[in-house]
Formats: structure tokens, C-alpha cells, sequence
């Protein structure tokens, strides 16, 4: 009270010059912070660019017809697998060192004695064709798709919806939860479309260097440009987070609503500063509880930890093709290597088990029929190259990741996510979070 009076008595002594001049530099000083919130909630977005991935030459005209496809195997393809691996060298494992080395060539066997007995890849085409497959031509590559209708009904709203899969998922991922998004929920109803991403699974790889997520989500948005939708929701997780957060940059009037379930946002001094007093202060800087546990002690959590799980991703960010020859020669090698994956994502606590805890979330069905997927296609190498792709220069100077996202975004935040990404740390590129929950459990694959 005291210092309001003084304030109040020091405004009063100023002559009508300084008063003038102290109102006009209130005003100005309000002006700028409002135009500094506005031009920060102002819509922007990034050039939609141009490529051509086919081979040789662009033609002067492209194919732009949906074609149906079906998945197809035969018995010389099967026998071509097993005899492979047949032929197989293991190397004995460590004693006791359970998934901590890798995939542990004791439980490995298993998995593949499984896979070459008892696994009928005959049955899981059928499964896959269950739903309808397509193929278009875009920017000279062959795009596979699937596309689900939900049964017609009246009075029910139909919302078109993308899914887009990572590494080393494919479109298989979301076969389980398609029957909940079809059907008819409170008069609301999802259409969906599932792409693989070019050089992923039935979609044909780039013949030429540099195709990255930009390139993928120019892709994607003609892709539901030529089915006919001027608006559409979209959902990424992996890979598939930065595709559909680039598809919501290039055409944000298109994108009602984008929902991930993987973002990365760790730069700059807010998220500096959270490293150093959320331990102690979360809330002065926007952290949760939650946010706490899964952040702090950050180094033990978050930078030894990625150390530990992403050697992967420096050889394939670096030297892809080496990265993938063995696996593209070697079922077992390839399924080794995928496999390990959703073992120690699905819960980093799998390496201290002798199975790699595969089946307690999964399947062999489903691992080894996505497994399948990257062998009869031969695309894991290409898959491999997205990441040297997308990893050439340094991502900090790409033009998408010096460009907000402005459409409607919720964000599922997975407890075994490498490295967290609390929502005061999402708000910094994603301008208009709807929802942000944290999951107890769970994965994004399957």
C-alpha cells in the first residue's frame, strides 16, 4: 500500500510533458507486447517445394490413376526363407547377459524355430488383405496405401484420417485399432488412410538422393489430394510425427487436427533453463510431477540412456547401406535386428529379461509378420536411408524446424519414450496444443 502511494505521488510531481511521455511509453510498450503475441499466433508455412524420385529422367506427363493391390506370395518365396534359414550361424551368447548385448541368440533360436515351423505367412497375406490396398504414381514412385471405409449409416459424421508408421513399423501397426476407428463412436466415424512410406514395405524407394520427410509429406498430401479430401486429420508417431507435422506446415488450412505420439522440441533457453531448476522449482518452469520422474536425474535418464539405445541410429543416420546389407541378405539377421527394437522400446527394463519380454505385449504373429514385411519387400535398406536423409546437414537449419505448427496438435507423451518431451518444451514449437496426457504404459507399434 505504501508503495502504491508512492508511486501515486511521484506520478502527480511529474509536469504534463513527462506524463505524457510516460503514458505514450506504457502505450507503446503494450502495443509492442501485443504485436510480439500476435505474430507469434499468426499462421505460417512452409514451401511446399517439388521433387521427382523416379528413375532416369521426369517424363513429361505421370500417371495419376489409383490402381487396386493385393499382397501376394508364393511357395518359392517361402521356400527361399526357410532354406536361408537353414543355413544360419549363431554366435553363443554371453553367460547371463540376457537382451543387454542385443538380441540373445539363445531365445533367437526359439523365435526362429517358431518362425520357420510353425508361422504361416500364407494365413498372414490373407490377414493383410483384409483390408483394401492400393497404389498411385506421385513424383515418379509408386505409393502403396490402405485405404478403410467405415460401413455407411445415417446421421454419423465421416472424418477422413492418415496414419503415418516409423522405423521399423510399417502400415501393419494399425490393423488392430482400425476396427475401433470404423466404427461408429457417439455419431462420429473415422476414414483411414495408411501409406508406407516410400522406400518402406510396398511403396517403391527413392532412385535418387535427398528424399527426406519434406519430401514424404508433399507426397502424403497430394496422396489425399487425389482421393478427393480438401481437409483431414493426421496422426504420426516415429518418422511418421515429422512427416505429418511437415504435411501440417506445408498446408495448414488442410490439417483440422494433428495427433502424435512421438515430438521433439529440446532446444533453446526455456528448455535450458528447465534442465537446470525444474529439479528443484518444476513448477517456475512449466514442468509437472510427472515431467519430474521422467526427466531428472536427466543425465542417468535421459543422456546415458540414449546413448546406450541409439547406435542404430548414428550407422544409419551415416552409413546405411552398410547398416542394412547383412539384414537385407539374412532373415534371421533382419528379424534379430527389428525384433531387439520392440523389446527394449516397449520397456529398456526387457534387456535384463532372458526372452526380451517380445511376448508379453506382442505376439510372435504380429513381430514376425511385420518382420515379413521388410523381407519380401527388401526394403530395409531404403528404410535405413531415411534417416541419412533427413541427417545430412544439420535438422536445426532445415526451414521446418525454424517454423512453428499452428493446427490443432495433441500429443501422447509414452513412458519409455528415449527422451521425454514435457509440454512447456512442446508449446515451444507446436502453437495450438489441445490435449497433451501422459500414457501409463503402452507402445505405438501395434
Amino acid at each position: 500500500m505504501e508503495r502504491l502511494q508512492v508511486l501515486k505521488g511521484t506520478f502527480c510531481s511529474l509536469d504534463a510533458f513527462q506524463k505524457q511521455l510516460l503514458i505514450g511509453s506504457a502505450v507503446a510498450a503494450g502495443g509492442i507486447l501485443a504485436y510480439m503475441v500476435q505474430k507469434r499466433r499468426q499462421v505460417k508455412s512452409i514451401p511446399l517445394g517439388e521433387g521427382w524420385w523416379g528413375a532416369g529422367e521426369k517424363p513429361l506427363s505421370e500417371d495419376d490413376q489409383i490402381y487396386p493391390f493385393k499382397v501376394q506370395t508364393s511357395d518359392e518365396e517361402i521356400e527361399d526363407l526357410h532354406e536361408r534359414i537353414d543355413r544360419t550361424r549363431y554366435a553363443d551368447p554371453l553367460e547371463d547377459s540376457c537382451f543387454q548385448y542385443g538380441f540373445n541368440s539363445t531365445h533367437l533360436k526359439k523365435v526362429v524355430s517358431y518362425w520357420r515351423d510353425t508361422f504361416d505367412w500364407k494365413k498372414q497375406v490373407e490377414v493383410l488383405n483384409k483390408y483394401p490396398h492400393f497404389k498411385t504414381k506421385i513424383e515418379g514412385l509408386d505409393v502403396h496405401f490402405i485405404h478403410v471405409r467405415p460401413p455407411h449409416r445415417d446421421n454419423q459424421k465421416v472424418l477422413p484420417l492418415m496414419l503415418v508408421h516409423g522405423w521399423p513399423g510399417s502400415f501393419y501397426e494399425f490393423y488392430r485399432i482400425l476396427p475401433l476407428l470404423t466404427e461408429n463412436q457417439d455419431g462420429v466415424v473415422f476414414e483411414v488412410i495408411c501409406p508406407s512410406i516410400p522406400g518402406y514395405a510396398f511403396s517403391e524407394a527413392s532412385h535418387k538422393q535427398g528424399f527426406n520427410s519434406l519430401a514424404a509429406a508433399r507426397i502424403f498430401l497430394t496422396l489425399m489430394e487425389r482421393l478427393g479430401f480438401s481437409q483431414f486429420y493426421l496422426q504420426g508417431g516415429d518418422w511418421g510425427s515429422l512427416i505429418t507435422t511437415n504435411m501440417s506446415q506445408m498446408k495448414p488450412q488442410c490439417v483440422k487436427g494433428l495427433h502424435l505420439n512421438m515430438c521433439i522440441s529440446n532446444k533453446g533457453f526455456k528448455v535450458m533453463l528447465s534442465l537446470i531448476i525444474g529439479p528443484y522449482l518444476p513448477f517456475l518452469v512449466g514442468l509437472s510431477r510427472e515431467d519430474v520422474r521422467r526427466l531428472f536425474p536427466f543425465f542417468e535418464k535421459n543422456v546415458w540412456e540414449i546413448l546406450k539405445e541409439s547406435g542404430y541410429f548414428h550407422i544409419q543416420a551415416t552409413k546405411p547401406d552398410t547398416a542394412g546389407c547383412g539384414a537385407n541378405d539374412s532373415p534371421v539377421g533382419l528379424a534379430a535386428y527389428i525384433l531387439e527394437k520392440f523389446s527394449t522400446w516397449t520397456d529398456n527394463r526387457n534387456r535384463d529379461l532372458e526372452d526380451g519380454g517380445l511376448e508379453r505385449k506382442f505376439s510372435l504373429d504380429d513381430l514376425l509378420t511385420n518382420v515379413m514385411i521388410y523381407w519380401t519387400t527388401g526394403s530395409i535398406v531404403s528404410s535405413m536411408r531415411f534417416y541419412k536423409e533427413n541427417l545430412k546437414g544439420n535438422p536445426d537449419n532445415r526451414v521446418d524446424a525454424k517454423t512453428g505448427i499452428f493446427v490443432p496438435t495433441g500429443l501422447a507423451a509414452f513412458p519409455n519414450e528415449l527422451l521425454h518431451c514435457p509440454k512447456s518444451w512442446a508449446q515451444i514449437r507446436y502453437r495450438n496444443i489441445q490435449s497433451y496426457n501422459y500414457m501409463p504404459r503402452g507402445v505405438e507399434k501395434f
